[in-house]
């Protein structure tokens, strides 16, 4: 029997391009899909509203303010569909120059809470920070839906495993992490092995949307707070719906208290 808070989420998985009319349309396909199987909160990738590879000046004419048009395409989703919507976006930079890689989550009133991306992607041969400005360490952002809390961090702060605590301890249940994970020796190992360990150091859910191959590893997923991956795509322009239940938290938390028992906390570096 499904408990009172039991909460269906979507990760969609598509390959955004510099168009984002087409963006769009995907997105709503997508949504249409996800709602259609019970999703009542739909995770995107990173750079949804808009993508170039490799990235170079273009990136900022393709920039939106978060109250832009595209976040308010997703509010009508959003409200049509009755969902709320998490989708990463190419926000306007200070510089003129570089953009903020940003996340923004809607409901059918708009925007519930914008995250931009802390860590900038400058490894495995990229060069994020070339193009892309780093956000200010700031309180997580978070939204509830259904009394779930949800979180929001973006495809590389998952290499720095601070960034979900500190998500956690704001009292979040479910992480959501919008992605572009390139592709590489071994990356797709990587992929589901952190979006794995958040889950189970944290002992909440997480839930990962990436963009599919040639780029992306594909393989967006849903992982329970064991570390169970309880839905998934492979590496189609799809949908893959999970059912989060804080009933679930409460029943690992008591087997496998570690957020009680840690003796450290996490701030922010100088």
């Amino acid at each position: 029997m499904p408990s009172s808070q039991t909460v269906a989420v979507a990760v969609a998985q598509f390959a955004p391009t510099g168009d984002g009319g087409a963006n769009l349309r995907q997105i709503e396909q997508l949504t249409d899909l996800a709602a259609g199987r019970g999703a009542r909160v739909v995770v995107f990738p990173e750079y949804a509203s808009a993508f170039i590879d490799p990235f170079d000046e273009k990136l900022a004419a393709l920039a939106q303010d978060v109250d832009g048009p595209f976040t308010s395409a997703l509010t009508a989703l959003a409200a049509r569909y009755g969902v709320h919507v998490v989708a990463g976006l190419l926000e306007r930079g200070v510089d003129g120059r570089r953009v903020r890689n940003a996340v923004v989550a809607v409901d059918a009133t708009g925007p519930v809470a914008a995250y931009r991306k802390l860590h900038l992607y400058d490894a495995f041969g990229q060069r994020e920070s070339d193009w892309i400005e780093p956000g200010s360490v700031g309180e997580p952002e978070t939204f509830t839906v259904d009394g779930l809390r949800f979180g929001l961090q973006t495809c590389y702060d998952l290499r720095f495993p601070e960034v979900t605590r500190r998500i956690v301890d704001a009292g979040a249940d479910a992480v959501l992490v919008p992605a572009e994970w390139v592709r590489g020796p071994l990356k797709e190992q990587h992929w589901r092995t952190l979006l794995q360990a958040r889950a189970i150091e944290n002992t909440v859910y997480v839930a990962g949307a990436d963009h599919p191959p040639p780029l992306g590893v594909g393989n967006s997923m849903i992982v329970d707070p064991q570390g169970v991956v309880t839905a998934a795509v492979g590496t189609a322009t799809d949908v893959a719906v999970g059912h989060l239940d804080a009933g679930v938290i409460e029943a690992v938390r008591r087997t496998n208290p570690v957020l009680e028992q840690r003796r450290f906390r996490v701030v922010p570096a100088e």
